[in-house]
């Protein structure tokens, strides 16, 4: 019976996922390559893997299969024993902003435990997950060091280590897979940037969990029992349009594909449209229009206008709440970390002194290029400055590409 399931679901997939890319492809300028089979639908290669085991899932909103259903309603179908979910920054459905502590909740009749990984408890402890055998981990990343999804992967691969535990990735695109940006340093680590990689470092969640795994990055001289689940018919050089927003910020594919550069502003006085509709869309804050006049990039009609509001569960207290700015529309469609607006922005601002908040360093995990910036540096000039320890790290990310 379980294998007609499986076989049942895996058509029912390859209909669903022609069908929403035929959609799809009418909205976003983005490839979609329409033959993609995520790890979460290869049901043939890991539901075997679950039956009589114990599971727990690291998921959220975006843990979708087919465009359908929910991987945990999907699993409940096979009988398996879902005993815990536990859930990244924004809580399981995906609906609370950046930085707020989530509560515990129940699933599934009060049956299955939801557990935030996020504030004091962003590892498992061994109480948590003394009852799992197995922990399946399933979240869209975008591809970025800051992005919380791969640190709360981290943690998870830790408490894996210390407790014993099975760990089963699903992988999924990486929609900004590239590699750029500066190499975190050590003295720049947080749960923001929690190894020295690239801002964007260019693999998959599963080639990236591969990699800290058997660099012994998490545990010294440690692994865990890690397994990847790959996904079929993948192209990397492919820009996919997810079809789950990732977390309620990052609302549109053009917004994914700013996230590496216009992120770096939150480490500034700068506003990128949280309470607005347009988040990680537009950049700006009171007054832009007067400060850029001298701005070679900026002509009076390449100017907008905004007010961030309070949006429940999205930016409850965004910068400059309920007053006017003015700022620019930011369409970023290349393959680097774009620095020329953070320039250009920090040229024109009228309060250099408190342009960089400490926030900035732990960004770009590199102490550097604000000075850098403030000394008048180019960007290319500041991008050659990385070009050293990117290669290194490109010596290491080469041995884990998977496709």
């Amino acid at each position: 019976m379980k294998k007609l399931l499986l076989l049942i679901h895996f058509v029912l997939c390859i209909i669903a996922v022609s069908a929403q890319n035929d959609y799809e492809d009418t909205v976003h300028p983005f490839i979609n390559e329409r033959s993609l089979i995520k790890g979460n639908e290869r049901f043939d290669v890991y539901v075997p893997l679950l039956e009589n085991k114990r599971i727990g899932v690291v998921c959220n909103h975006t843990s979708i299969v087919c465009n359908k259903t929910h991987l945990i309603d999907t699993l409940l179908t096979y009988k398996i024993n879902i005993k815990t979910i536990l859930t990244p920054e924004h809580g399981f459905k995906g609906s609370e902003e950046a930085g707020k502590l989530i509560n515990g909740l129940n699933y599934y009749k009060d049956t299955i435990k939801i557990i935030s990984l996020y504030g004091k408890n962003k590892k498992p402890t061994a109480e948590q997950i003394n009852d799992i055998d197995i922990i399946i981990f399933d979240l869209q990343d975008v591809g970025c060091r800051f992005y919380t999804y791969i640190s709360t992967l981290e943690y998870v691969m830790a408490a894996c280590i210390e407790n014993n535990k099975q760990l089963i990735v699903l992988d999924r695109p990486n929609p900004n897979n590239f590699v750029a940006g500066p190499v975190l340093k050590n003295n720049c680590k947080s749960f923001v940037g929690m190894q020295n990689i690239p801002v964007c470092y260019g693999l998959t969640i599963g080639e990236y969990a591969n990699m800290i795994n058997k660099e012994n990055l998490v545990k010294a001289n440690q692994c865990c029992e890690l397994s990847i689940i790959p996904m079929l018919n993948y192209n990397r050089d492919s820009i996919y349009s997810l079809d789950v927003a990732p977390s309620p910020n990052l609302q549109t594919m053009q917004a994914i594909r700013n996230y590496p550069t216009l992120c770096l502003f939150e480490g500034t006085p700068v506003s990128v449209g949280r309470g607005t509709q347009d988040p990680f869309e537009i950049i700006g804050f009171p007054a832009y229009d007067k400060y850029s006049k001298s701005d070679k990039h900026n002509g009076s009609n390449n100017i907008i206008s905004f007010t961030p509001k309070s949006l429940k569960g999205i930016a409850e207290n965004p910068p400059f709440k309920d007053k006017l700015c003015t700022g620019r529309r930011i369409s970023i469609d290349t393959n680097e970390i774009v620095l020329e607006y953070v320039i250009d922005m920090y040229k024109i601002y009228p309060d250099k002194s408190n342009f960089f908040t400490p926030m900035f360093d732990l960004l770009t995990g590199d102490t550097e290029m604000k000075k850098q910036i403030i000394a008048g540096k180019t960007a290319q000039q500041i991008r050659m400055s990385w070009n050293k320890e990117i290669n290194e790290y490109e010596n290491v990310r080469k041995k884990y590409i998977m496709y």
